[in-house]
């Protein structure tokens, strides 16, 4: 098998890594490579090629060594790429943004596509330009295009599935629920000392919440960590100060370096509005820590309340109170820390969700050369 993975638009390698994506986003593929099947990347850096081959082994990398526009280079990837794309035997997206150019390259190259989704791209949207903008609207329009004519389809929750179906008429055979993963070997309990009260890991953006959160946070006197960046940064330190609250800012961190800070956590919250399937909060619970998290789409998908975690409402006084209830209650952290690990050795461990897509690129596969061959009877 020689599978192709496009990714989502204008993103490199060097972007998963600044943001400290790397190491866990190319663990599957690397499952991959130790099971024999051949993996190509095509990104949009234009220095991924000699920056990662040798971190990379064994992946090949296509990139935009070429210094093209980004525009002029997403249009001429089939052509740049074109070698290795007639050699392929499936095609895959990484996510929506960037999977019709990934679908166009199948059809030329006559290969099967795999559109894969790890959240509903419109939504998202919509929830950050409103559901009747432009932006919206459109979004939806190439949802609609990619969904439609891609071979199957990969959702990472029933939310997901659910919407698709009932937006896109004779979907529902080609759409597949393949949860995101996690290495429960690296995200694991380990006995360290518990230095840290609360953790958040995430970007630093409206969807996040954090708002809510500093203000939860006033007069609970915990030692908080917070990880992560962007564009809301400068603002929420601001309002930390003005609150006076303990909490040590610790930008992006590799994905490697995850597993330590959780160890040393008592709790790990999740506020957001929205989500997807969000890896931090499974990651969190494969580490066996008690998690709070937003009763709000993508959250209460995870998280059972009372059993493998703790739902709240996504504001402020709903917040506090969780916080305060679970850091009163050693016992009730280590009954749900218990439980979230449980969880998600039966439902996300890696190995068990590359079997799943490992199944799915083979039905593909195996599709297509029937196909071809029943043309030529």
């Amino acid at each position: 098998m020689h599978l192709v993975l496009f990714f989502t638009h204008d993103t490199s390698l060097r972007a998963w890594e600044r943001s400290g994506m790397l190491e866990r986003e190319v663990a599957l593929y690397r499952k991959y490579v130790e099971k024999g099947v051949r993996v190509s990347f095509i990104t949009y850096g234009r220095r991924d090629k000699k920056l990662y081959s040798e971190k990379l082994r064994g992946i090949e990398i296509l990139c935009n060594e070429f210094r093209l526009p980004l525009g002029l280079y997403t249009r001429m990837i089939q052509f740049l790429h074109g070698k290795v794309l007639r050699q392929s035997s499936v095609i895959k997206s990484n996510q929506t943004p960037g999977a019709l150019t990934a679908l166009a390259a199948a059809r030329r190259f006559n290969k099967p596509m795999l559109a894969r989704c790890g959240y509903m791209h419109s939504e998202f949207i919509a929830n950050q330009h409103g559901a009747d903008s432009s932006q919206a609207r459109q979004a939806l329009d190439d949802e609609r295009k990619l969904f439609g004519e891609a071979d199957a389809i990969e959702v990472t929750t029933p939310m997901m599935r659910d919407s698709i179906i009932k937006r896109i008429p004779g979907s529902t055979a080609k759409i597949t629920v393949t949860p995101n993963y996690v290495d429960t070997e690296t995200f694991s309990p380990r006995a360290a000392d518990k230095e840290i009260d609360l953790l958040f890991i995430g970007r630093l953006n409206p969807q996040k919440n954090l708002e809510s959160l500093l203000e939860a946070l006033r007069g609970l006197k915990l030692k908080t960590v917070i990880i992560g960046s962007g564009p809301l940064e400068n603002e929420l330190k601001e309002k930390a100060r003005a609150l006076d609250l303990d909490i040590d800012w610790k930008g992006n961190r590799p994905n490697t370096e995850l597993p330590g800070y959780l160890n040393r956590s008592k709790m790990f919250i999740l506020p957001s509005h929205y989500e997807g399937h969000p890896k931090t909060l499974i990651e969190a619970m494969a580490a066996g820590l008690p998690v709070i998290g937003s009763n709000v789409p993508g959250i209460r998908e995870v998280i059972a309340h009372s059993e493998n975690g703790w739902l709240c409402e996504p504001n402020a006084e709903d917040i506090h109170s969780a916080i305060e209830s679970i850091a009163a209650d050693s016992g009730k952290r280590e009954q749900l820390g218990n439980n979230a690990r449980s969880f998600v050795l039966q439902h996300y461990a890696l190995d068990n969700i590359v079997a799943m897509e490992e199944q799915i690129l083979i039905n593909l596969i195996n599709t297509a050369h029937s196909s071809k061959a029943s043309k030529l009877i």
